[in-house]
């Protein structure tokens, strides 16, 4: 199976889930607003604004899937995956949003305490942790081979622990009648998802920004190309990704080998690529010299050896030597 096939695969294992936990999702969404108000409970509240973003977030992964599986055209050649990116990008704002608003409510609040009607809100808070157990149960499998199901399961994961801040807050108030509990949980929660949105947000900015994908580094790439036989500079070496998990690079490698032996050279740094660094997206162009652009920023060679390489003797018939003085770079 290709990457773009296992790509697929996941999407589509994925699609079920999702759907299952929008339903379950939304049904709850509107219970716990009600709930909110009849118990003015602002943590209670919070909890519906999360969970009216994880309806959200559920919804636009799915549109993300669907849009995501159309192939390329002529305006599109890479595809719509990068719909999945910013249905995570999306994600992480709107949760940052909310929980910026919830936590200025909370300081409002804190200098009025409002009465809190604690049974009910421990009810409603109850059931809202089974449903967010459930979706995240659902979520879990596909969580770490997508940034959209990701961002998905971020979403329901910390409305999970803003139930679980609402029923502590529940029993607290019940058990001492101390109301400005309810505003302080609501702050924690706040405060307590920002640093995940970050994450989320910092990865689908990454992909956005053609950066290097996460697990991957541009050196160790290069050591394992400067190790292959008759490759004695890379330079214009660029790692980015269309989407999670397809990962793609562009190189240019200055070999010793004639040009006859540069398919089967090619092949074998494919397969390495692969094999080592799960890369099976790969334009390879060798070169039995160093080129303009690999003199200028995006070369990995010493001084010593580019000069070299720009001499007529950088040209080493002897494959040996060649691997040789790649190493000691």
């Amino acid at each position: 199976m290709t990457s773009t096939d296992s790509n697929i695969a996941v999407q589509g294992q994925g699609e079920r889930p999702l759907w299952i936990a929008l339903i379950l999702t939304s049904a709850f969404l509107i219970a716990e607003v009600i709930g909110g108000i009849l118990t003015n409970s602002l943590a209670l509240i919070s909890d519906a604004a999360h969970m009216f973003t994880d309806s959200a977030a559920l919804a636009v992964s799915l549109a993300a899937i669907r849009i995501g599986r159309r192939p390329a055209d002529g305006k599109r050649t890479f595809g719509y995956y990068r719909f999945e990116i910013l249905a995570a990008a999306f994600n992480a704002i709107l949760l940052f949003l909310v929980a910026m608003y919830i936590i200025y409510e909370a300081y409002q609040r804190l200098s009025e305490p409002a009465e809190i009607e604690s049974m009910t809100m421990l009810a409603v808070a109850a059931l809202g942790l089974v449903v967010n157990l459930i979706s995240m149960r659902l979520l879990t499998k596909d969580k770490d081979e997508s940034l959209n199901i990701k961002g998905a399961y971020l979403e329901v994961w910390s409305d999970m622990l803003g139930s679980i801040g609402v029923i502590v807050g529940a029993v607290v108030i019940k058990l001492t009648g101390w109301s400005w509990v309810d505003s302080v949980i609501a702050v924690a929660i706040g405060l307590w998802v920002l640093p995940r949105t970050w994450t989320l947000l910092k990865e689908s900015v990454n992909v956005l920004l053609e950066g290097v994908p996460e697990g991957l580094g541009v050196d160790d790439i290069k050591k394992v190309l400067l190790a292959v036989d008759g490759i004695f500079n890379v330079h214009e070496l660029h790692v980015w990704s269309i989407s999670s998990g397809k990962a793609s690079l562009t190189v240019h490698l200055a070999s010793t080998h004639p040009p006859e032996r540069w398919p089967l050279l090619t092949d074998e740094i494919r397969r390495l690529l692969g094999e080592k660094f799960s890369i099976f997206h790969a334009t390879i162009q060798l070169e039995n010299s160093v080129c303009e652009q690999g003199v200028a920023e995006h070369s990995y060679a010493s001084s010593s050896l580019q000069q070299s390489a720009e001499s007529p003797s950088a040209i080493v018939p002897d494959g040996d030597a060649a691997r040789s003085d790649g190493k000691s770079l």
